[in-house]
């Protein structure tokens, strides 16, 4: 199977009704289907400006990190990570969508007009992003944007 096909069947997996998941991107002309988080994954949420920088530290130490959505305006950006993260997380500032909660979810592969985008889409294979690993790359980033801003 192709990338942007298994991507879509592990999204589709973690859907209450994931023939009804792939039937609502296939025909919403936003391209875009509501998801919950909670079963294969939880997100954290991080303000734009932090959420980029954060971005920036984690590929220079990863290949690759597990999947990443940006919101229309850039203004937020969301990290998958392992399921019971967003129970546990501390941080302020940091919005997280965890068991209960459902998420807006782009069809991997297809850029939807206007609306919330892959900034690294998933692979299909379930990968996540180490919630420690994207915990320090956030004080790293946070640390470079209080010495930009104090100038």
């Amino acid at each position: 199977m192709t990338g942007a096909k298994t991507a879509v069947e592990w999204l589709a997996s973690a859907a209450p009704d994931p023939e009804a998941c792939r039937w609502e991107w296939e025909r919403n002309p936003l391209g875009v289907a509501l998801l919950p988080a909670g079963g294969a994954w939880d997100v954290l949420i991080l303000p734009g400006d932090l959420g980029y920088a954060t971005l920036d530290v984690l590929t220079r130490v990863l290949d690759r990190p597990g999947p990443v959505l940006v919101d229309f305006g850039d203004e937020r950006i969301g990290f998958f990570v392992p399921p019971g993260t967003a129970a546990r997380w501390l941080g302020t500032g940091i919005r997280t969508a965890g068991a209960g909660t459902w998420i807006v979810v782009p069809y991997p592969g297809r850029s939807s007009p206007g609306g919330v985008r892959w900034l690294i889409p998933p692979d299909g294979s379930g990968m996540l992003t180490d919630p420690t690993l994207l915990e320090l790359a956030m004080h790293e980033a946070a640390a470079r944007l209080a010495t930009e801003w104090d100038g």
